[in-house]
């Protein structure tokens, strides 16, 4: 029988002899973990808890059952293996063609283990896997790698930061597309390899074709109606800098490393500033209506939200080309760009010292070449604090630098850094939906009450849309009602918005499992101290109090129980065994 939705084959790539093993997973085997990141996390966890660079720990690419067909934003994929960065769980949510592209090849997910015997590429074709020889291109930027591999359908690939050791290390996805946090392309190029090229012209099989249509148009009908989105404010429009003046107003702006909460000058960097200065068009991931990305009239990818915050008032600059060029230095380079804006202001802090337009893009370039104090920055702002004997002045949790949303503002937001599986990261919840644009449903951002069940409940249905893998922003306008309609219709399994859920739950218990076998606890779900010593900049009709500590505590307590976890924040067995995930 053919597969619905899935191809049915995942190839397990020895990077050490280039042998290929093509593993063929029962249809119940890939509906219980859905794909993408349920997917790659059931492989992870295979392995064991070893180290980041065991080469017997695998890195996995992984698309979800939905791309490659007609349901809306069906191009992404999941890159995951251990954090170089952090030693949590790390994975990223990617778009681009590089998901439609490995399925149109044939395969769900890529596994790779072992060690390339020298820099390779692996090239992903119908059908068949190969090393190819990437010696010529050492140190080279990721701009001069997609040069070279044009003519393929999707390329992923590391620059000289992850040759170079940055454990801020990026993986650059079809020039304008990130899989930015946690050093992946660390992890991918401490494997050998610079790229994955892919081409692939097969089709995905649907079960239903007449559902999965009017399952597309109700999404789609959603998300036309949501100005977040497609409003003349919204995404569609600005991309994500759409909400910089809204952070800005509500006194959310990480200002000078977070130790204020409004940037003065914010008014002339917002999104429209940039649109009438460099004319930017629409770009967006693979059959994506809502074209979120945006891309400057000479070529450069513009900066997202939290790139546009940290390269202004997180460093103290005001000068927009500062971030264009910024950001595109660290696309060329392999940097998170979240992660070097961080690590800056930590350092800008750490010596009382302002940066200079010019000393930022020379800090970035040495960054991504190992060179100088620039090595030291490269592995983020976490290790460089500790090393000055401030490790207070690191704004990180779990050594993942926070992003552009300050957490005295949306409670939610606080407690989600606090206990997300990857670390300081806004998108395993994203709070900021229902805190701050109020979708679905508006809540007080001004109280840790009924957080803990609302986080749980988002980071499982996040799981969900990154193992299906669609995009995040759909679900300010559509749910897992409409998803779930469209995954049966693709699948043939019937399933609930509450099935995926479940499901959802399962994943995030796993990387929870993960993760306390490489040795974190509760001392790891926690805030920067600033948080709960130092307010945020007055707003007038508003205050912004530092964080109560033992309210923090007590959300944090509920989000245990409420996750099946022990008071000190551990898996318990019994929810391990009700998830039938093995202990």
């Amino acid at each position: 029988m053919t597969q619905k939705g899935w191809t049915g084959r995942i190839a397990r790539v020895d990077l050490a002899s280039g042998r290929v093993e093509i593993e063929e997973p029962s249809p119940g085997d890939l509906a219980r973990d859905l794909g993408g990141k349920g997917l790659a996390g059931r492989r992870l966890q295979a392995a064991g808890p070893r180290d980041w660079d065991d080469p017997d720990l695998p890195f996995v690419l992984a698309a979800g059952p939905l791309v490659g067909t007609i349901a809306p934003t069906p191009g992404r994929a999941t890159l995951m293996c251990r954090s170089p960065l952090t030693g949590t769980v790390g994975d990223s949510s990617v778009g681009g063609r590089l998901g439609v592209t490995l399925k149109r090849a044939g395969f769900d997910a890529l596994v790779l283990t072992g060690r390339a015997p020298h820099l390779s590429g692996l090239v992903v074709e119908p059908g068949t896997v190969r090393l190819a020889d990437a010696r010529d291109l050492a140190g080279a930027g990721t701009d001069a790698v997609f040069a070279r591999l044009e003519d393929y359908g999707s390329v992923a690939c590391v620059g000289p930061a992850a040759e170079s050791g940055a454990l801020l290390a990026s993986v650059q996805v079809d020039r304008h597309h990130a899989a930015g946090r946690g050093g992946l392309g660390l992890a991918l190029a401490n494997r050998g390899i610079k790229f994955i090229a892919l081409r692939g012209a097969g089709k995905v099989a649907v079960a239903d074709p007449a559902l999965l249509k009017a399952a597309r148009e109700e999404i789609l009908r959603l998300t036309h109606a949501s100005p977040a989105l497609m409003g003349s404010q919204g995404f569609s429009c600005f991309g994500t800098g759409s909400i910089f003046d809204l952070m800005d107003s509500r006194r959310m702006m990480p200002t000078d490393n977070f130790s204020r909460t409004r940037f003065p000058q914010a008014a002339g960097l917002n999104a429209y500033a940039y649109k009438e200065r460099y004319r930017p068009e629409k770009h967006g991931c693979h059959g994506c209506h809502i074209r979120c990305k945006k891309v400057a009239s000479d070529g450069r990818s513009m900066p997202e939200f939290e790139t546009m915050s940290h390269f202004t008032a997180l460093i103290g600059n005001t000068d927009p080309e500062l971030v264009v060029a910024a950001n595109a230095a660290c696309n060329r380079l392999g940097l998170d760009t979240i992660g070097a804006g961080s690590t800056l202001a930590c350092h800008r802090e750490l010596t009382g010292r302002d940066l200079a337009p010019d000393q930022v893009l020379g800090l970035l370039e040495d960054m991504g070449h190992g060179r100088g104090l620039g090595a030291d920055l490269a592995q983020g702002a976490a290790r460089l604090a500790a090393d000055r004997g401030r490790p207070e002045l690191a704004m990180a949790v779990k050594g993942l630098e926070l992003p552009a949303y300050d957490p005295r503002g949306a409670y939610g937001m606080a407690l989600a850094y606090a206990v997300s599986t990857r670390g300081g990261c806004h998108l395993r919840a994203y709070p900021v939906s229902h805190e701050i644009l109020r979708k679905p449903v508006a809540t007080d951002r001004f109280t840790f009450s009924g957080k803990a069940r609302i986080v749980k409940i988002a980071e499982d249905a996040n799981a969900v849309v990154d193992s299906l893998t669609a995009c995040k922003f759909v679900f300010f306008a559509a749910s897992l009602e409409e998803y779930a309609k469209a995954y049966t219709a693709v699948t043939g399994v019937e399933s609930s918005a509450q099935d995926l859920l479940r499901l959802g739950e399962r994943i995030i218990f796993r990387e929870r499992m993960m993760n306390a076998a490489w040795g974190f606890g509760a001392e790891h779900d926690d805030l920067p101290p600033r948080f709960f010593t130092e307010p945020g900049d007055d707003a007038g009709e508003f205050p912004v109090p530092p964080l109560d500590r033992a309210e923090f505590l007590k959300a944090r307590a509920a989000y245990y129980a409420i996750r099946g976890l022990t008071p000190d924040g551990l898996p318990k067995a019994e929810t391990a065994a009700r998830l039938g995930l093995d202990t």
